[in-house]
C-alpha cells in the first residue's frame, strides 16, 4: 500500500486517542526506553504506523533534545528475506540512498568488499558502525567549547537508534530465524537501540517457542469510537486548492461552505458501512468515491441559479451592483439534505461491495455512478428512478466497451493481449506467427483457402471448422505467455521506452523487462481481477503455472488499438 495522504495523516496524529499513544511513546524514547516495545492495534495498524512515524519524525527533528534520535521504519511484507531486511534497515539508519548512477551500492557505499548483509552477525557489526558514525557526528557538531567552559557545559546529547517494523506478524512466516535476534538486538549489539514491533496480532500469537524472546513493553492502541472516526474523516476535508490539484473533479466539490453537508454525509456513510468496517482509511476511500456524486446536484442547482441571475441582470441593469455574497455557494437546507440522503444512501452499499475488496478503484466507480445533470430539478417521485436508470446505462456502457481497462498499466495491457493470443492461437503456430528470423517476416502468410471439396457419397458435406476465438480460450503455460509478451514488447514498445544506454545488444532491453518482478506482480494482479484465469493449483510447485485468458475479442481489439498492435495480423485464424 501507498503512504497516507498528508491531510489524513495530520488528522490522525491530532486525534485524542492517537495523541495519547504518540505522547506515551515519545516519553519512553526520550527517557530510558526498553529494548523491545510491542505496539498492538487490532483494528487500524496502518494508522498506528503513521502516528508512530510522525512521532519519530518530530523527535528526530528536535535539535535541543538531550537524545539524538535516528530511526528506520521497515515493512515486514517488503522485507521478505534477511538480506533485504538488513540492507533496508542499515540504509535507513545511516540515511543512505542507493544511487543507480554509482552502482546502486548499499551502505557504506564503498566497493572495498565490506558487506553487512551476509548474516545476522554482519548485521550487528553494521548496527555498531552506524551507531559509531552517529555518535561521532553528534560529538563533532556539539563539541565546540574550550577548557572549563566545555567541561562545565551541558552534557553532550546521547545517540539512540530505533528500529520500527510494521506487520511484524509476517516475520514469523518469512524470516522466522530473525524473530528472536531482532527482539534482542540491543543485547547483541551492545548499543543504545530500541526495537518496535507494530502488528494487529497479539504478541502471544507471534511469540517464539520456549520464551526465547524477552517480554516486550506492551503498548495497546485503544479502539476508535464512532465520534473519533468521524472527527478524523471530517478533519481530512481538503481545501479547494488541494482538491483541484489532486483530482480532476469539479473544484467546488470541496468548497468550504459544504463542510456541514460533508459531516452529515460522513455520518450517513458510517451508519451504512460501519457494520462491516471501522477503518477510517476504508471509509475515506469510499467517501472519496461517493462524495462528488452526492454533492453534484447541489452544484448543478447553484450553477442554474447563477445562470438565471445573470440573465436577469442583463435584462435589469439596475441590479448589476448586487453583492456577490448573495450568489456565493451556500450550504443546502434541511429538506435538500434529507432528499440527497434518500437518493444516495442505497448506493453506499454498492460502493462498499465494490471498493472494500478493491474490485474497482474509486475514480472509475465515481464516473460510473455519477448522477444525471440537474437531479434536484426533477420531481422527487422521479428522481430515484432517473438516478437508477442513469447509473445502469453507464455500467452497461462500461461493461461493453471495457472502460475499466483504461486504468490498467501499460505493461498489464501488453500481458492481456499476449494472453489472448496465447489462448486463441495454437501452440504449433507460434514459430510462424511470432518468428523473427531474417526471412521469417516474408515467409509468414496466411493459409491459402482452396476450393471446397466435393462431399463424399452418403455425407452432407456441411462440417465447418469453427474459429478458436468462438470456441473459447484455451489454456497455455506461463513460459509461452512470457515469450509472446517479449515479441510484442520488442516490436511495439521499443519507441516509447525510457532511454537506457546500458542496454546495447538487440533484445537486451526486452529481456530485462520480461524478467522484472513487476511483471510477475502484474500477472498475479490480473489473475486476482479474473482478467487472467489460473487453471493450475496455486499450491503446486512441481510444474509450470497454466493460465487462460479472461477477456474477449472486442476488449482485446480495444487494448491492441491503444497499444498500436495490429491484432488480426497475429491471429492464426483472423476474422
Amino acid at each position: 500500500m501507498g503512504s497516507l495522504s498528508p491531510l489524513l495523516q495530520d488528522a490522525t496524529a491530532s486525534s485524542a486517542d492517537y495523541e495519547i499513544v504518540a505522547s506515551h511513546l515519545s516519553a519512553l524514547l526520550l527517557s530510558y526506553p526498553p529494548s523491545f516495545i510491542f505496539v498492538h492495534d487490532p483494528e487500524n495498524p496502518r494508522l498506528t504506523s503513521s502516528v508512530v512515524a510522525s512521532a519519530l519524525d518530530t523527535l528526530a527533528s528536535q535539535n535541543d533534545a538531550h537524545v539524538n534520535l535516528t530511526y528506520a521504519h521497515l515493512n515486514a511484507v517488503a522485507c521478505f528475506s534477511p538480506r533485504v531486511l538488513f540492507d533496508t534497515a542499515l540504509n535507513s539508519l545511516a540515511r543512505w540512498t542507493p544511487d543507480w548512477d554509482h552502482g546502486a551500492l548499499n551502505w557504506p557505499g564503498s566497493a572495498d568488499g565490506r558487506r553487512y548483509n551476509e548474516n545476522f552477525d554482519a548485521f550487528v557489526h553494521g548496527i555498531q558502525a552506524v551507531y559509531a558514525e552517529a555518535t561521532a557526528g553528534t560529538v563533532k557538531t556539539n563539541g565546540t567549547g574550550k577548557g572549563k567552559d566545555k567541561a562545565s557545559g551541558l552534557a553532550q546529547p546521547s545517540c539512540r537508534l530505533v528500529l520500527v517494523i510494521d506487520h511484524a506478524e509476517r516475520l514469523r512466516d518469512t524470516v522466522p530465524e530473525l524473530l528472536v535476534p531482532l527482539t534482542r538486538l540491543a543485547q547483541l549489539s551492545q548499543v543504545d537501540i530500541t526495537t518496535i514491533f507494530i502488528s494487529d496480532n497479539q504478541w502471544q500469537d507471534i511469540r517464539p517457542p520456549l520464551r526465547a524472546s524477552p517480554e516486550p513493553y506492551y503498548l495497546d492502541v485503544p479502539f476508535l469510537s464512532k465520534q473519533a472516526t468521524l472527527d478524523i474523516l471530517a478533519s481530512a476535508f481538503p481545501s479547494r486548492t488541494q482538491s483541484s490539484i489532486s483530482t480532476a473533479a469539479d473544484p467546488d466539490v470541496y468548497h468550504p461552505a459544504l463542510k456541514p453537508l460533508y459531516a452529515h454525509f460522513l455520518a450517513t456513510l458510517y451508519g451504512t458501512c460501519g457494520l462491516f468496517t471501522h477503518d477510517p482509511l476504508e471509509l475515506a476511500y469510499i467517501a472519496a468515491a461517493r462524495w462528488p456524486g452526492f454533492v453534484q446536484p447541489v452544484l448543478d442547482a447553484h450553477r442554474r441559479q447563477l445562470h438565471s441571475s445573470r440573465q436577469s441582470t442583463d435584462d435589469r441593469p439596475e441590479d448589476a451592483d448586487r453583492s456577490d455574497d448573495e450568489l456565493s455557494l451556500q450550504a443546502p437546507g434541511e429538506d435538500v439534505r434529507l432528499r440527497l440522503t434518500r437518493l444516495f444512501t442505497p448506493s453506499l452499499t454498492a460502493a462498499l461491495e465494490a471498493l472494500h475488496p478493491r474490485l474497482t478503484h474509486a475514480a472509475h466507480w465515481a464516473r460510473t455512478h455519477a448522477p444525471p445533470p440537474d437531479l434536484l430539478a426533477l420531481p422527487p417521485a422521479h428522481a430515484q428512478h432517473a438516478l437508477h436508470a442513469h447509473t445502469t446505462a453507464r455500467e452497461g456502457t462500461d461493461s461493453t466497451t471495457g472502460a475499466g481497462l483504461d486504468a490498467l498499466p501499460r505493461m498489464a495491457k501488453f500481458v492481456l493481449v499476449a494472453a489472448f493470443l496465447a489462448s486463441t492461437n495454437p501452440a504449433r503456430s507460434d514459430v510462424r506467427m511470432f518468428g523473427r528470423g531474417p526471412d521469417e517476416r516474408a515467409k509468414r502468410r496466411r493459409r491459402k483457402v482452396g476450393t471446397p471439396r466435393k462431399p463424399k457419397p452418403g455425407t452432407t458435406g456441411t462440417a465447418v471448422k469453427v474459429p478458436q476465438r468462438l470456441l473459447g480460450p484455451t489454456t497455455f503455460p506461463f513460459d509461452r505467455l512470457v515469450a509472446i509478451l517479449g515479441v510484442l514488447l520488442e516490436e511495439n514498445d521499443a519507441e516509447t521506452r525510457p532511454v537506457a544506454p546500458q542496454y546495447n545488444l538487440p533484445g537486451e532491453y526486452t529481456e530485462a523487462e520480461i524478467s522484472r518482478v513487476a511483471l510477475y506482480g502484474n500477472i498475479m494482479e490480473l489473475a486476482s481481477m479474473r482478467l487472467l484465469v489460473r487453471t493450475s493449483p496455486a499450491d503446486r510447485l512441481d510444474g509450470t503455472p497454466m493460465f487462460k485468458c479472461g477477456i474477449g475479442y472486442e476488449l482485446a481489439m480495444k487494448l491492441a488499438r491503444d497499444l498500436g498492435i495490429v491484432l488480426n495480423d497475429l491471429l492464426y485464424e483472423p476474422s
